[in-house]
């Protein structure tokens, strides 16, 4: 049975927590906002680490374009900050919220642990790409800052990386540096309108090859189309590709991009309100968001293979898709079974990839394998940098581990 959550509120608590936890072999279950707690294999763990009360920006210059916070420092509170300073987090963080059905709020140290990245990291990098610095507690309860220690047997590794997507398996962060950019002036976003999934693929990859600088390129399959805007877009198949910038630079990339895909199909163009609303529902998957029950797969592979792994999948089992980063990030719901051996089958033959198991009931996420595998030599690493920095394995025990 799991115990009432501890909840420390300075990085001195939270070590301290982790070094009797250690001291115990107490398995800790590392809990941000909890709005990503139905991700991955199901934590083994009895003793719930809340970092809700770590929380406050530490330090922000806006003029430096690089802000510091500490890890349980809600998304919103970020957001709202750089906001106000004309800036903005570049990678888009995805709010899964609504495709998990979870509640509480996203925290910064969250999107870094899990790497959450949206439709703009096409061109701009994923969440880790962002992230300059970290600090963060170890499986020995000792606080590490990044580049300002060298740990035994991992010499030379990047920390920062290495946090960076490890789902709170390799440390507790307590602290994280960014960076940060200017918000755009205007976002224009061209609609093409009429293209199967293929045509789709096509059009994306000349329009990301024209020198219009298109920051976010994705495609809507006439199953989902209704589901974007309250049903306000045609009723047939759209491909949406997202310019930001200076008004006048954008005003004459979207001339010169519309002239180019006039070769693929009629366009128009949505306005700012609009614009800024589909991308939002783009990025937290909310097509997806209403039949909870369904298992739902993010899979990334080359742009080119996204549409041909749907139409493989569709030959063989139930299933809706909708692309995005130019139709390399695929979001499938399946309709009933998860079919995780399929979809990792047809990743390998047309080229390989990554599968990640979204949204699933727990018991199905306890039997399949939820991230994709390593290959034997990194996994044989990864398993050593993990008993250098979390020797007793307390950290968010099972959550990554390969199916039994």
């Amino acid at each position: 049975m799991r115990t009432h959550p501890l909840t420390p509120a300075s990085e001195e608590e939270i070590a301290a927590v982790v070094a009797d936890a250690a001291s115990t072999a107490t398995p800790l279950e590392i809990l941000g906002g909890g709005t990503r707690r139905g991700m991955g294999r199901p934590v083994q763990a009895a003793t719930t680490l809340d970092l809700s009360r770590h929380a406050g920006i530490t330090a922000y210059n806006p003029a430096e374009l690089v802000m510091s916070a500490k890890a349980g420092t809600p998304l919103r509170l970020i957001e709202d900050e750089l906001d106000r300073n004309g800036q903005m987090l570049t990678f888009e963080p995805m709010d899964h919220r609504p495709v998990l059905g979870s509640d509480g709020e996203p925290t910064i140290g969250g999107v870094f642990a899990a790497n959450v990245s949206g439709p703009r990291r096409l061109t701009a990098g994923a969440a880790r790409d962002s992230l300059l610095g970290v600090r963060f507690v170890n499986g020995r309860g000792e606080i590490i800052k990044s580049g300002g220690r060298v740990m035994k047997n991992v010499t030379g590794l990047d920390l920062v990386k290495l946090m960076a997507g490890s789902w709170g398996t390799l440390g507790v962060l307590s602290e994280v540096t960014f960076k940060v950019l200017p918000k755009p002036e205007t976002t224009a976003t061209l609609v093409v309108s009429g293209l199967n999934d293929a045509e789709a693929a096509a059009a994306m990859a000349a329009a990301m090859a024209l020198p219009v600088e298109v920051s976010s390129a994705a495609h809507l399959p006439v199953s989902v189309v209704n589901r974007f805007l309250g049903g306000k877009l045609d009723w047939e198949p759209v491909t949406l590709l997202r310019l930001e910038g200076l008004s006048q630079s954008v005003l004459v990339r979207k001339d010169k991009l519309a002239t180019a895909m006039a070769a693929f199909g009629d366009s128009r163009l949505l306005n700012a309100q609009e614009s800024a609303a589909i991308w939002r529902e783009v990025r937290d998957v909310m097509p997806f968001a209403e039949h909870r029950a369904k298992p739902l797969w993010r899979v990334s592979v080359a742009p080119s293979a996204g549409h041909q792994l749907v139409a493989a999948l569709r030959l063989n089992t139930g299933v809706d898709a909708f692309y995005d980063w130019q139709g390399g990030l695929v979001w499938l719901q399946m309709e009933q079974d998860v079919e995780d051996e399929m979809i990792r089958t047809f990743i390998a033959r047309l080229g390989g990839g990554h599968a990640t198991l979204v949204r699933a009931a727990e018991p199905v996420r306890a039997s399949v394998q939820v991230f994709e595998n390593e290959p034997a030599a990194l996994g044989a690493l990864s398993a050593r940098i993990r008993q250098a920095i979390d020797p007793a394995g307390i950290f968010n025990p099972g959550r990554m581990a390969p199916a039994a």
